[in-house]
């Protein structure tokens, strides 16, 4: 069993770090924005809302205006109006050009909600880009405590085989029973096994950085420094008070609560009458520019709708319902910003305070273990007391790594629900 176990293990083992390429966080952070879906999407809604808010100013200023020509060969032939005289060709061409005077308000409703919608783009680009770091540095981090759980698991494996050594050494000597190297070796057993399994996770920790940043196979992540993580540079309150103004979430939905609203006054102006100034060149002859009779014509229609068989109802009581909803939706997001930020800003205190007391756990089961393997190379204790500090220094180990990458991905938690990085030093998504 353990002669398969090694070979498994020299199969299975990871390619060297050094032949992988490697990226920085700022990097990644820079790849993966422009390659994410979802962030890309995002951009476009951007683009489509700068759009309909131009569209929405140029109402006011500019008429709409539109070219058309139409070429007719007729057999037998017919009386051309620019030739005055029957022609088997006829050409037709007309430019019109129409200025809505009054249309109940609508103009100045789709003003208001296209710069509603413009606002609720640019906060939906803002949260998707935080949303698109916060997976990168989840992906990030995961390689590297994948990397640092990896060490963990060899160094157990290193101790094991040390102690076994040492193990059948007194069983030898009769100073020990054979129990001793029996456990010990059941316990090297389970180190090869956590060191596959630990091989397997950085692997696939790899190839999902590596997807994210568009490589075609695994990336490895720079390291970063290991120094304690830092207090938050602003309190839970201004946290909150910022959130509520500036958080990407909060402003689309008071964006969306706006739009919703001016697509019901939109709504309202098809009760009222509607006024457009229209003018409108036409011209005939034979010839596709024609340069023959020429006519033009300027007209002033009012329409005033009074039934449409309760379309124009139907079409209210929807944008009512779409407002109350968008309403509901703001005021929901009023009420959880106090949740929301709090929970994240406790997240990072709490992984932050636990990784300071991961050092210290680690420092004690090290020593722990120093003692209790003095202790049974000279007899003082029996195998299960080394066994029990063996694990505890493993455990150490892993808990001060995955709390120091759980302080980094909190923090970066609080920062998508802020839409801001609070240290600048780790770059701008």
């Amino acid at each position: 069993m353990l002669t398969l176990l090694l070979a498994l293990q020299g199969a299975v083992s990871p390619a060297p770090t050094d032949s992988l390429p490697k990226v920085t966080l700022i990097e990644a952070l820079q790849q993966a924005a422009r390659l994410d879906p979802n962030y890309v999407a995002a951009l476009g809604q951007v683009d489509n809302a700068v759009w309909a808010r131009r569209s929405a100013f140029s109402v006011f200023v500019l008429p709409s205006i539109s070219l058309a020509t139409t070429a007719t060969r007729s057999n037998p032939p017919f009386f051309n109006f620019g030739t005055l005289r029957p022609e088997k060709n006829s050409v037709q061409a007309s430019i019109t050009a129409s200025y809505d005077l009054f249309t109940g308000g609508q103009k100045f409703a789709e003003l208001s909600r296209s710069g509603a919608a413009l606002e609720g783009a640019h906060a939906g680009e803002l949260k998707q880009r935080f949303a698109t770091a916060l997976l990168t540095e989840s992906d990030y981090y995961n390689v590297l405590a994948a990397a640092e759980l990896d060490r963990v698991a060899r160094d157990r494996l290193r101790r094991a085989r040390e102690q076994l050594a040492v193990a059948r050494a007194r069983v030898s000597s009769g100073a020990a029973v054979s129990t001793d190297s029996l456990n010990l070796r059941l316990e090297m057993t389970r180190a090869q096994v956590a060191q596959l399994q630990q091989q397997s996770t950085l692997r696939v920790a790899r190839l999902e950085l590596g997807r994210r940043i568009g490589a075609p196979g695994p990336v490895d992540a720079a390291p970063l420094d290991t120094a304690p993580a830092r207090e938050l540079p602003i309190s839970l309150a201004d946290a909150i008070s910022q959130a509520a103004v500036q958080g990407p979430s909060y402003r689309i939905a008071a964006a969306e609560e706006r739009a919703a609203s001016a697509t019901f006054r939109s709504r309202l102006g098809a009760y009222l009458p509607h006024a457009t100034l229209s003018w409108t060149g036409v011209g005939f002859d034979n010839k596709f520019v024609p340069s023959g009779a020429k006519f033009t014509q300027l007209s002033l229609g009012v329409s005033f709708p009074l039934w449409d068989n309760g379309h124009r109802e139907l079409a209210l009581s929807q944008a009512r319902t779409s407002r109350d909803v968008a309403r509901a939706v703001r005021q929901d997001m009023d009420r959880a910003v106090q949740h929301d930020v709090s929970a994240a800003y406790d997240a990072y205190v709490t992984t932050r305070a636990t990784a300071d007391l991961a050092v210290q756990g680690l420092a004690v089961a090290r020593e722990s273990f120093r003692v209790q393997q003095t202790r049974y190379s000279s007899g003082a204790t029996t195998i299960l007391d080394l066994l029990d500090a063996e694990v505890n220094l493993s455990q150490a180990e892993a808990d001060l790594v995955q709390a120091r990458y759980g302080t980094r991905l909190a923090l970066a938690g609080l920062e998508s629900i802020l839409g801001k990085r609070l240290f600048t030093d780790k770059g701008t998504p």
